[in-house]
């Protein structure tokens, strides 16, 4: 059985898997991260690997204490993966977006591929049929672009995300509904639609925190899996146990 550890900047997401299977999973206070890794240890004694993908500040002393439990895989730039990096900065590569491409070369192989993930950003990661990563784009997510508007006026409220009653906003509240949540809308499928001219084979993929609310909107075709990241982060430590 594998662990997975996915640290975020405030939280960190534990998973357990079983070959490909997602057993288990729990999210947690970064400052908790060790008492709850003890806990699933003692839980599931056939955890024999884990892997750390660290987007948030996960103390070294907490990793050295990780390692002498498992055989741990700490994922960075240098890491062996599935594909290849045709990214012009490598090794600026987000180790979640690493994840995400993963996850897709794992559930959806040789195809060609976008992978949406809506969460504080939205990032747009494209890998080709023949494992080729090109790159993408990243955007402010929905709670940020509430939270601009807040923070960059003098009056605008901070609101949370809530789906228009229509597209002509007849209150403050409304026109920010509308401007928000359609922006990101006509954001996302107009950059599938631009994709799709080029690979109209396209496989789409829709994940992270704000997957669930928008995926009913959208007007493309996807394939929304909000465990996505964590099924790549396991098939990459498959790859690597493999290799």
């Amino acid at each position: 059985m594998n662990l997975i550890i996915d640290v975020g900047n405030s939280f960190v997401k534990l998973a357990v898997f079983k070959g490909g299977k997602l057993k288990y999973k729990e999210r947690v206070k970064l400052e908790d991260v060790l008492v709850h890794v003890r806990a699933l240890n003692k839980k599931h004694d056939s955890i024999k690997k884990a892997i750390i993908a660290s987007v948030g500040r996960l103390k070294s002393v907490d990793v050295k204490a990780i390692s002498k439990l498992f055989d741990v895989l700490v994922l960075d730039s240098k890491t062996k993966l599935p594909f290849k990096n045709k990214y012009k900065t490598p090794k600026t590569l987000g180790v979640d977006r690493i994840a995400l491409v993963c996850g897709s070369i794992n559930r959806f192989p040789h195809e060609n591929a976008l992978i949406i993930d809506a969460g504080t950003c939205i990032t747009y990661d494209f890998i080709t049929s023949n494992n080729a990563y090109l790159g993408g784009a990243i955007s402010p997510g929905l709670g940020m672009r509430y939270k601009s508007l807040n923070n960059l006026t003098a009056n605008l409220p901070l609101l949370e995300s809530e789906v228009p009653n229509d597209i002509i906003g007849n209150s403050t509240n409304d026109s920010i509904h509308s401007g928000v949540v359609n922006g990101i809308l006509k954001e996302i499928d107009g950059v599938i639609n631009t994709y799709k001219i080029k690979y109209p084979d396209l496989t789409v993929i829709l994940t992270g925190g704000d997957a669930k609310f928008l995926s009913k909107q959208l007007k493309s075709s996807i394939f929304a899996n909000s465990n996505f990241l964590l099924e790549g982060l396991n098939y990459i430590l498959q790859f690597n146990t493999n290799a």
